[in-house]
């Protein structure tokens, strides 16, 4: 009986094991959009990511615009699009969805 539970333990041990040298590196939670205003980018403050820089701000209309060079005069918040790409993109199980 005890060579059984020292089979069980050894395999559970394997499991955790592979598990921990396997997993992902906890990466730092880092918020997806960071504000900045003209004075800040005036003044060539450094982005908050490395990689491609989009500008959200608000038209004289009130609509929502997404641009690449920051809008002169107008306060706007840098889009993090690396923060966009590690987000999780797995689609959920149509079936399970259908039964909830």
């Amino acid at each position: 009986m005890r060579l059984a539970w020292a089979v069980v333990a050894g395999a559970l041990g394997a499991g955790a094991l592979a598990w921990w040298l396997t997993r992902d590196p906890a990466a730092p939670a880092a918020p997806a959009l960071a504000t900045t205003t003209p004075t800040s980018a005036a003044t060539g403050a450094p982005s908050a990511s490395k990689g491609p820089a989009l500008y959200r701000w608000r038209d004289d209309a009130g609509v929502v615009q997404v641009t690449d060079i920051p809008p002169p005069g107008r306060d706007y918040t840098l889009v993090d699009v690396a923060a966009l790409e590690r987000r999780n993109t797995i689609q959920a199980n149509p079936a399970i969805e259908a039964s909830r």
